[in-house]
C-alpha cells in the first residue's frame, strides 16, 4: 500500500504542477472519499460483493457525508484551502482523476452530474451553528 500511495502522489504533485487549479489534498481527499462511498454502499447491499457503478449524485452525497465525519466544523474552510468552493469543482476533480487513470467512469457519466449537488453553507456550515439563544452565562468578576 505504501509505494501506491507514493505513486498516487507522484502523479498527483506532477498533475497539480501542470494544471495548479486545485491543492494536492483535494485529489487525495477524493480517493478516500470514493473509498469510503465504495465502502458505504458495499455495506448497503451485503447480499452482493460486487463493486457496483455509483453515479455523481450518489457520490457527491456520500462526498457531504465525509467531509462532515471527517472535518466536522472545519469542512468549509478545508475546501477553500483546497479551492473547491462548489459540487462541480468536485465533478472536475473526478474526471482530472479519470484522465490520469487513477479512477473509472461509465459512458453515461458526465461532468454535468455534479452541478448543483449541494450548497456549501446549507451542508457544511449550519449543522455546526447553534440555534437559538445562547444560555445565560456566568458573569465574569
Amino acid at each position: 500500500m505504501p509505494e501506491h500511495d507514493a505513486e498516487f502522489s507522484e502523479t498527483i504533485a506532477a498533475f497539480c504542477r501542470r494544471k495548479p487549479r486545485f491543492q494536492i489534498g483535494a485529489y487525495a481527499f477524493m480517493r478516500d472519499a470514493v473509498g469510503f462511498t465504495m465502502q458505504t454502499v458495499s455495506r448497503e447491499n451485503p447480499k452482493t460483493n460486487a463493486p457496483r457503478h455509483v453515479s455523481g449524485q450518489e457520490l457527491l452525497d456520500k462526498i457531504r457525508l465525509f467531509l462532515l465525519l471527517k472535518y466536522g466544523p472545519m469542512a468549509r474552510q478545508v475546501l477553500d484551502y483546497w479551492g473547491v468552493t462548489n459540487t462541480e469543482d468536485f465533478g472536475e476533480i473526478v474526471f482530472d482523476m479519470v484522465g490520469l487513470e487513477l479512477l473509472s467512469v461509465s459512458p453515461k457519466d458526465s461532468i454535468d452530474d455534479f452541478m448543483h449537488g449541494f450548497d456549501f453553507d446549507e451542508a457544511l456550515v449550519k449543522p455546526f451553528q447553534v440555534s437559538g439563544p445562547f444560555p445565560d452565562l456566568p458573569k465574569m468578576d
